[in-house]
Order: structure tokens, then sequence, then C-alpha cells
């Protein structure tokens, strides 16, 4: 099995035009953008080849697709999957609804016109998976649009399934496929061709009608030209001029429908045991040495030896980069993914994009209105605005505040106006990024599809898409208790909940629990030490919603509900790594985007090296980029297995600066980090799930995550970022990662699950 992919991100500028336009050329297409350069988010997966069936998932935007001049082989079929498409015929546009289906000619003047970021699959089938229909097909003259009914929705849905399941049929399965695949392309085809045909003996209605009769009594060794006629009620004399018209005689059909049929079941699944004689006889052929005879001169190999290397193959495929166990041991390779990539150096930036002496300080508190919670959005209204260079101190709450309110909320009157619920009013009522009236689930407002306390949007002055947004922590300390008893004191939690990774695994009863453990946070010291602990048990929340697992942000915990259990994890000291698991920018995307899922925008990064003296790019998507940042933690290890870090208030000061396009890096695409030691470049699943799963892509990013595509993204970033910022070759790229680079595990609780890179900068003299 061998599936081709395409990132754009993974490659370097200069040559992510040339492999996105070769990966068009398999079907015989070309992009403008090939000419203008490929600045939007493109990825491929394809599966088969230009002989037989090519299949592929393509996510594109802002170019328009035509055909080669001289493009080989037979029609193509593009089904859109989220939005309407444009394709331009001369002076007409044909509208083509997402869902639905058009099949264009091997050549023409048609132009298929692409905006945002449009998810399509794209199939073309070789003239040898439909012999006997060949005429049939050429009619083909222009773009035929059909909408997902009857058997075009069979098609439809077939396709789609096949796409989506590409990477996980076995070679064997594939080749059933292509033959059901072609057969339903052929129905549909001819269909339209009887639609439009006039109700005469001679026309492709009547043509249709009779191959299906000669498919269903194919079997029959003794199906000829005269018990065929006999069977349409026509005369054999017709019958063969019939044929003719089409392109052979009915004898030449008959045999080639029975060879293309045998060849499928040779390798078939559920008939890769039959014997060969038996495969012949269940074809119609009555003697198994003609079959034999026929099918060497047709394949050029007999069928035997055409099974042998087809298993020989399949082995080869199965073994193939496989170190250790056989790959047929484990569990399926999964679908490679994404990268992403950076530019020049860096390092060294010292913020002279700002306008000399303008710098402005600027205090940021938290309030009910200066916080948005459980989600981004580039429809909310900014709180702030700044220009280039100007310092914020920002103060940011944890969610968590309410796992102890009597330490983190009581007497705060930031916290307390944001955290406020009662039976009658709720000061921040969204929470997450589901439906406002939280008809899915009924936890809340927002259903907690998106937890964090975000402080802002900040709104960058002349920020516009393409440029980039730096924010350098030049401090942060834990937010002070003011609740009575506890004033001046920090204190934070974290909960090992139901998303975590360990909640499959536990070894001692009960085994679905949820455990929350309180800390205290010592600043001076540089360290934190557990208080006390307990089991979530259900909380009813103010509007008397019953919360039986920790499903949603902020709901206060009667601390007389649960058993508190202390000491705990006693002799136990951890050091302190304050940082922001949330920086963000606003997405192009989506209205309302979770705030769990970190991606290109940057987000729910998680990654604890973002602290005091470090700064993260951020590529800017719209218009005064609407910065937010949240999350504050005062510790986490790599992984944040149990779900949280040491989630705690925190305040802090960054410096925000604004780099124009084309100014910093050659490109940036995805959230980068710098320390004063380091690069860190982090690798998601899927670095752009809101693009590549495009309206599903907030659910099935959860679905879909997993380390390996996590590990393949930082890797590609890796190399990128080597190739360019430091004009390395791609052979020495991988041997510098190889001996010198650190890859780590950043979260595996996030959606979308990280890896990261680290590069040293001591490992380059200049």
């Amino acid at each position: 099995m061998t599936i081709r992919q395409f990132l754009s991100e993974a490659y370097p500028t200069r040559s992510r035009k040339g492999a996105w336009q070769d990966i068009l050329s398999e079907f015989g297409l070309r992009s403008d953008a090939a000419d203008q350069g490929l600045e939007s988010f493109a990825t491929a997966s394809l599966r088969g080849d230009r002989q037989s069936l090519l299949l592929a998932r393509l996510t594109a935007g802002d170019q328009t697709l035509s055909p080669l001049v001289r493009r080989p082989g037979g029609p193509i079929a593009l089904i859109s999957l989220d939005e309407s498409l444009g394709m331009r015929l001369g002076s007409e546009t044909l509208l083509i609804e997402a869902g639905s289906l058009v099949i264009v000619p091997a050549v023409g003047e048609w132009q298929l016109c692409l905006r945002k970021s449009a998810r399509m699959i794209v199939l073309s089938i070789a003239d040898s998976l439909f012999p006997g229909h060949k005429a049939g097909l050429q009619t083909l003259k222009a773009p035929r649009h059909y909408v997902a009914t009857g058997i075009a929705a069979i098609f439809i849905k077939t396709v789609e399934t096949a796409a989506g399941e590409m990477d996980s049929v076995s070679e064997l399965e594939w080749r059933s496929l292509e033959g059901a695949i072609a057969d339903l392309f052929v129905a549909i085809v001819l269909q339209a061709e009887t639609h439009d045909a006039a109700a005469s003996p001679g026309s492709a209605a009547l043509f249709h009608r009779v191959t299906l009769g000669i498919e269903r009594h194919l079997h029959e060794p003794e199906l000829t030209a005269l018990r065929i006629a006999r069977l349409e009620g026509i005369s054999e004399r017709y019958l063969q001029k019939l044929f003719l018209q089409n392109g052979e005689s009915v004898s030449n059909y008959i045999r080639e429908r029975r060879l293309q049929r045998a060849r499928a079941a040779l390798v078939a699944p559920g008939e890769i045991r039959l014997p060969i004689a038996e495969i012949a006889y269940s074809c119609g052929f009555g003697d198994a040495a003609n079959f034999n005879r026929l099918f060497k001169e047709r394949f050029g190999l007999p069928p035997g030896a055409f099974r042998s290397r087809h298993l020989e193959k399949l082995a080869a495929n199965t073994n193939a980069e496989q170190r250790g166990w056989p790959l047929s041991a484990l569990v399926a390779k999964r679908l490679q993914q994404r990268s992403i990539d950076t530019g020049d150096a860096f390092a060294d930036s010292d913020g002279s994009e700002a306008e000399a002496g303008s710098s402005v300080h600027h205090v940021l508190a938290a309030s009910a209105a200066t916080v948005h919670w459980g989600y981004f959005s580039r429809a909310l209204p900014p709180v702030l605005e700044i220009r280039s260079g100007d310092t914020v101190e920002i103060q940011t709450l944890t969610q968590h505040a309410s796992d102890a309110p009597e330490l983190m909320i009581h007497g705060d009157a930031g916290a307390e106006d944001v955290f406020y619920w009662t039976a009658q009013k709720k000061s921040v009522d969204r929470r997450g990024a589901g439906p406002i009236d939280a008809s899915i689930y009924g936890r809340g407002a927002g259903e907690g599809f998106g937890v964090h306390i975000c402080t802002g949007p900040i709104y960058m002055k002349d920020a516009e898409p393409g440029d980039v947004i730096e924010v350098r922590i030049n401090s942060i300390s834990p937010r002070p208790s003011n609740s009575p008893g506890y004033e001046g004191r920090a204190f934070g939690s974290s909960v090992a909940a139901w998303w975590g990774y360990h909640y499959n695994e536990f070894i001692q009863e009960p085994k679905a629990r949820e455990n929350i453990t309180i800390y205290e946070v010592f600043a001076d010291e540089g360290y934190a030490e557990a208080l006390y602990s307990y089991r979530w048990q259900p909380q009813a929340d103010p509007f008397g919603v019953v919360h039986r697992t920790y499903d949603y942000p902020g709901v206060p915990v009667d601390r007389s509900s649960v058993e508190i259990c202390s000491p705990v994890l006693e002799g136990v000291r951890i050091p302190l790594r304050p940082h922001f698991g949330v920086i963000a920018v606003a997405p192009r995307e989506a209205e309302l985007v979770d705030s769990v899922p970190p991606s290109y925008f940057g987000g729910n990064l998680d990654n604890w090296r973002l602290g005091q003296g470090s700064a993260v790019y951020l590529p800017v998507s719209v218009p005064g980029a609407l910065l937010s940042i949240g999350d504050p933690h005062a510790a986490q290890g790599d992984g944040e297995l149990g779900g949280t870090a040491i989630e705690c208030s925190m305040t802090g000061d960054v410096t925000v600066i604004l780099h124009k396009k084309g100014e910093l890096f050659v490109e940036l695409s995805y959230p980068l980090l710098e320390t004063p030691t380091e690069w860190i470049l982090i690798g998601f699943s899927h670095p752009n799930y809101l693009a590549e799963f495009g309206k599903k892509g907030q659910g099935e990013v959860y679905a879909n995550s997993s380390l390996d595509l996590a590990m393949k993204d930082a890797f590609r970033k890796a190399r990128r970022f080597l190739m360019e910022s430091k004009g390395l070759t791609e052979d020495e790229a991988i041997a510098l990662m190889s001996a010198a680079v650190d890859f780590g595990v950043t979260q595996v609780v996030d959606g979308n699950w990280a890896v990261h890179a680290i590069i040293r900068k001591s490992l380059f003299r200049v």
C-alpha cells in the first residue's frame, strides 16, 4: 500500500509550487498558483496510479484549476465536500454545490475556481478499467453536473468512503474497489447518455440496457450474440450493428468483460484461495486452457503468475520501511500528515519595527468585560488597541479557580466578576464554541467545547494577514489570593480528568474517576506543594444542571460534597515552570473556534518553555491579529498526561511586536517558540485541522490525532526550518536532526496532539 502525501508547508517556499504542480499533473491538471506562487494552505493524499484508478483528497484555495494541454487518460470526477465551487465554461459559470459531482472531459476549455480552503475528492480512471464502454465515454464533450440522487448518490458516497479509508484498505481490497468504482462511473455516464438520447432502438439507452443484461448473464458459458438478442427482443444482426457503432463486436465485448471480471477475482480478498480453474468457470469460460491463453494474451502473464506477482508486490509493500516486528503484526500505519515552517534568522530581533520612543505601557485587567471563555473568534470586538513595541501588563485567570473558590476566587474582585453565577445570572454565559442554548448535551451555554479563560482580544494596529506577531514574555508571576485568611498566598489546581491520557489505564478501583489536587504555589522559593485532593462528585451548577463528570468549566465545587484527602504528595516539592498555556491570534476560518485544540494560530500550546524570557511568533490571519492570552500554569510536565497542568492565575508583562510580511521570515505559517538558547518548533497531528477537515474539523480533530502524525509534522517543520533559515540541504538537515535535535511529547490531551523539536542555537557558530 502506497499513500502519497503532499503538504504545502512541508516544502521550502522555493520548491513548493513545483511540488504542487507535480501532484496536479497526475490527474492532467494544472493550477495558476504555479505561476503566481502557492501561498494558500494545500494538502493532498493520493492512492493508485494513472494506469488504473487514481484517487485523491485535496485541500486548496485561491487558485484556478484547468486541464493540461495534452492530457492523457479518461474523464475526471470531482466531488466538492464543503463549499460550492464555480466552473467557468467559456462565458458561462456552472455552480457545483457541496456534495455534488461533476465529471469533466479529458480535454476542454473548462476552469475550476477555488476560493477559501476548498476540500474536494478527485478521481481519475484509466480506459483499461472500462473496456467495451470507450465509445460511450467518448461522448462526454463537456463537464456534466450530477446532484446526489439515485446512482450518482451511491457513487458519491462510495468514492467519499474510499477516499476517507484509503490508508486502511489493503491492496487486495483496493483492487476490488477499483472495479466497483469503475462500474458505477460507467453507469452514471451511460445513464446520462440514456436520458439525453432519443428513445430509438439505436440509441445509447438500448446499448446501455444490453450491456447490463450481458453483465447479469456473463457467468453463462453459452452466452452468445444470438442469446443476447433474444433476451433483449431484437435481431442478432441489429445487435452486432449496435456494438460496432460503439467500437467493437459483441464477442470481443463479452470476452473482455469476462477477462476483466476474472482479473479482479484472482486478487479479490474473498477469492484469493480459489483455484484458477474455478474462477475461470465462474466468469463464463468453459475451458481452463483457453482461459489461460486468452488471459496471457490480454495481460501479458498467465493467471497463476499474475496472482503470484500481485501477492509478492503486496508482501513487499507490507514489509517496506518497517524495522523490528513485521507490519502485519502491528497496527496499520496511520495516514501521514502535515508540516509547517519558518524563515530567516530572528534570534537577534531588537523590536526596531516599533517607532522610536513611541512604545506605550498598558494594563489589561481581568474582568467579565475583558475575557472570553473557551473560544477564539475573528468576530470578537477588541478590548485593547496597541502599536508594535507596546508592553502590556495582562491579568489572566485559570478556569480551575472554581475547584477551590474559597482560595482562588473569594475576595478577588476580578475573579468574582468573571466567575459570578447565581440561579438568576451568569456574568460570562458562553463557555465554549458550542451552541449558546446548550442544545447538544445540555451542559451550559457553549457546551464546554473549549474551556480556557482568555484575556483579550488585543488589536495590533496595522497588522494584516501574512504579517507575524511576536509576543515576548518579560515576566510572569502568580496572582495572589485576596480571600480572608489567605491574603498574599497563591494557589493552583490540577485535575486528572476524563480527557487525560491515563483515563482508560487505571489499575485500582474505582476505575472511572476524576481526581483534583489543590496546590500552594511558593513563587519566591520556586516550588509548589500539594495541600489536599478530592475525587470529583456530581456537582449541581447554580442553574440546576448536574455535572456527573468534569464536563463544563467554572462549575463551583461545593466542598461539603467531596471527601478531602490530606496530606497528599507528602514530602514532594514540584519545581515551578510558570507560563501561559494559551497564546493565540484569531483564526481566519470559523466564527467560533474551540480553545482546546492548538493549530497554526497558536492557541492551547501547553509548552512550559513559553515562560519568562521566551517569545512566540504567530502568523496573522485577520486584520489586527486579535491576540488573546490565558490558561496560566504554575508548572507542567511534557505530555500534560492527566489532562491539566498546575492551573494557577497569573499576571504577565509582555511586549508585542509586529513584523510585516517578509521583513523577518521567508514565511511563517505556524507558532514558533524562541528561548535565549533554543528554537522550538511544535508539530501537531493536524497543523491546520480547520482547513483539513472543513466544517467538521472541530470534531474530527479529536478523533484522528496521534503521536505518529504529530512527530511527522515536527520533523517536517524542523527540516524546513533548517533548510530555509540555516541554508542546509535536506540531507544535512536530516543528519543534524538525528544527531542533535531533541524531539519530545508536548501534550496528549488537547485534541490535537503535539510533539516539539528543540534546536539549540549553540549548534551554529554564526
